[in-house]
């Protein structure tokens, strides 16, 4: 990658590399409408700057980080999105439609699945993304990018962001805040920070750390277990940073935000799944004010584990349901295009032999 991505740019940047290009300061203006609000497919469509403005960008700057390459649909109207980096390796995100009758949203609303890294060192034990390892942190236009595109490709506007794609977001969270910074700009993508939830398997140092950021963001734990010797088996993290210590630093978290945090629980048959680990779960919850999403289990092929019946899952919501916990069993959405997270893009790297899964 000999130059950067234009979207890589704050306006303040922006406006400071015109000033070194002789360029007048209003331009800064137009191009950030060009890229962020008209979202233009070329240099050659900002009709309104002068052709040699225009050679000058082209000349230093990639217009946009990424490049779709496949986009995988499903029957319920999911669509993935399989991205190319300038570097050649691949990320995903998937955009959801919403689901009315499950959690009485508009039926308008669509939220937009982001990666933060390419593949994962943390080796969630359900996760396609760690497969293959960890390769690289995605830089701040890499995670803006992928909101600008997914708009570009639907023509539709994502209205909620969640970064509980492929990688850690926390452990990359200086990126992290300055594609939030794109995200949220008045005069680049104008996401409302509460729109945006950031989703980790519990890094404690970096929760505290974000609880101290002004903006309202929302936070999703991985949790998976309610207790170490269950989510041990799920979430190596664990080990560094026990049950007891992460939700010491949600209380922390609790102590900074007006957002209700929600606890993630990915239901796997015969390993998280049982009454008495629902009953833990639901005390969790009641200390920390959360509500609790609980997902069953997403087939990843390589994998071992199963999904529990829907009998199973139904029984393990209610014991929560009945304990007071606010709890949503999710209704599997992409199911039909390997919606579970990092498996599209590990066929493709696979394929062009980029990784190889046997070495």
């Amino acid at each position: 990658m000999t130059k950067p991505a234009l979207t890589s740019l704050s306006p303040d940047a922006l406006a400071a590399w015109l000033a070194s290009a002789g360029e007048p300061s209003f331009r800064a203006t137009q191009i950030l409408e060009w890229v962020w609000k008209k979202k233009a497919a070329s240099y050659e469509a900002m009709s309104n700057l002068p052709a040699a403005l225009r050679e000058k960008l082209a000349a230093s700057f990639h217009l946009a980080a990424l490049e779709h390459t496949h986009t995988q649909g499903s029957a319920d109207t999911t669509r993935k999105f399989l991205f190319r980096l300038l570097d050649g390796r691949y990320v995903e995100s998937v955009l959801i439609p919403a689901n009315p009758a499950l959690y009485g949203e508009s039926s308008d609303r669509r939220t937009l699945c982001v990666s933060s890294q390419v593949g994962c060192a943390y080796g969630c034990k359900f996760c396609a993304s760690g497969l293959a390892g960890f390769t690289r942190n995605l830089d701040a236009a890499e995670i803006a990018g992928q909101v600008l595109a997914a708009e570009q490709l639907s023509g539709e506007r994502v209205d909620n962001l969640v970064f509980m794609g492929m990688g850690e977001p926390l452990a990359n969270l200086d990126n992290l805040l300055a594609a939030i910074e794109l995200i949220t700009g008045g005069k680049t993508l104008r996401l409302g920070a509460r729109h945006l939830t950031i989703s980790t398997s519990g890094l404690v140092p970096q929760i505290r750390q974000l609880a101290e950021h002004p903006q309202q963001i929302r936070l999703a734990i991985s949790l998976h277990g309610a207790t170490d010797e269950v989510r041990q088996q799920i979430m190596p993290i664990n080990r560094k940073w026990p049950v007891a210590e992460l939700f010491d630093a949600l209380d922390f978290w609790n102590s900074r935000k007006n957002q209700k945090l929600t606890l993630e629980y990915i239901l796997i048959e015969n390993v998280n799944d049982a009454p008495e680990q629902a009953a833990i779960l639901a005390r969790h919850a009641r200390r920390i004010h959360a509500k609790v999403n609980l997902i069953p289990y997403n087939t990843v092929e390589g994998l071992a584990w199963k999904r529990p019946s829907y009998t199973r899952c139904r029984a393990f919501r209610d014991i929560l349901k009945n304990a007071g916990v606010s709890a949503t069993l999710r209704l599997e959405k992409g199911g039909d295009i390997d919606a579970a997270c990092g498996q599209l893009r590990l066929k493709q790297e696979t394929a062009e032999g980029i990784i190889s899964l046997a070495g």
